[in-house]
């Protein structure tokens, strides 16, 4: 958390601005500030201020779960991890020295305008890279649940190339950029699979469908501005409309069956046993 839907979310309000704040596209950098050391995975905080400093911010894109930063030539490449969270913030228009504005602020971005891009990261897992090129720290990812050359061909190749638990297999960031422990849930749950199931096992039609739910199920989190379900995102009301994930012991919107929670990978599992049945035929 947050996955491909709520990293989305951020980059559109970003991108948009909000009646408080501006666009963060063609803020001109005006220095940065620093407050936890390992926040800045890539070089130090002063390369960083008089490289970046006087460059306008020309675009802001995702990849999976990464946002990239496009200053021409140079970028920031963030990855939020397990608790971050970005804001366009007031106040921030020089490099700190004093405390961050608020508790567990990790990294600012200042703005000619006033403004800054405020990296927020209880947890502290979060990284931002200062690249010249991000190719080379993203080649690893597979390809984005939306990319049009994602065809169902395609992905059933993928699940066949693979002998993996289908759960753990969408969680893996080198197989499907994007997808988390939600997500990967309720697309399984949408297109009837257990989560157990070998990838192999999965025919044609399963894994066209399959691909056609984990589509649908990252859309309707980007339209419910992501979910939020733990202290530390702001975001959506996706939650409410959760089909299986953190519902256990509640009855399937379905059939009624008790959801049922389980560990794959170890990761919490939701699932309907009765519309997610297992068949020894499928392991």
């Amino acid at each position: 958390m947050p996955e491909l839907p709520e990293v989305e979310t951020i980059r559109w309000i970003l991108i948009n601005g909000s009646e408080a704040t501006p666009s963060i596209l063609g803020q001109v950098v005006a220095g940065a500030s620093l407050f936890w050391p390992k926040t800045l995975a890539t070089t130090n905080l002063q390369d960083l201020r008089e490289n970046l400093a006087g460059r306008p911010v020309q675009g802001l894109t995702r990849r999976g779960k990464f946002l990239l930063i496009d200053f021409k030539e140079r970028h920031l490449v963030i990855h939020l991890r397990m608790s971050g969270d970005l804001r366009m913030a007031e106040n921030l228009g020089a490099p700190r020295e004093s405390d961050p504005i608020l508790l567990h602020d990790r990294f600012y971005l200042h703005f000619r305008s006033g403004f800054g891009l405020a990296f927020n990261d209880t947890r502290k897992f979060g990284r931002v890279w200062f690249v010249a090129d991000p190719r080379d720290l993203l080649m690893k990812l597979g390809p984005d649940p939306f990319d049009t050359e994602l065809t169902e061909d395609l992905f059933y190749t993928m699940l066949q190339n693979k002998n993996r638990q289908i759960k753990s297999l969408l969680l893996d960031q080198t197989f499907l950029a994007g997808i988390g422990n939600i997500y990967s849930d309720e697309a399984l749950f949408g297109s009837k699979i257990h989560p157990t199931r070998s990838s192999r096992s999965l025919t044609h039609s399963e894994a066209a469908l399959l691909l056609e739910k984990i589509k649908a199920s990252l859309q309707l989190g980007i339209d419910h501005n992501g979910a939020s379900i733990d202290w530390v995102y702001r975001g959506g009301d996706f939650q409410n409309y959760f089909q299986v994930y953190q519902r256990k012991g509640q009855p399937c919107q379905v059939c009624g069956t008790p959801i049922v929670r389980t560990t794959v990978s170890q990761r919490g599992t939701h699932y309907c046993p009765n519309c997610q049945p297992k068949k020894k035929k499928d392991t």
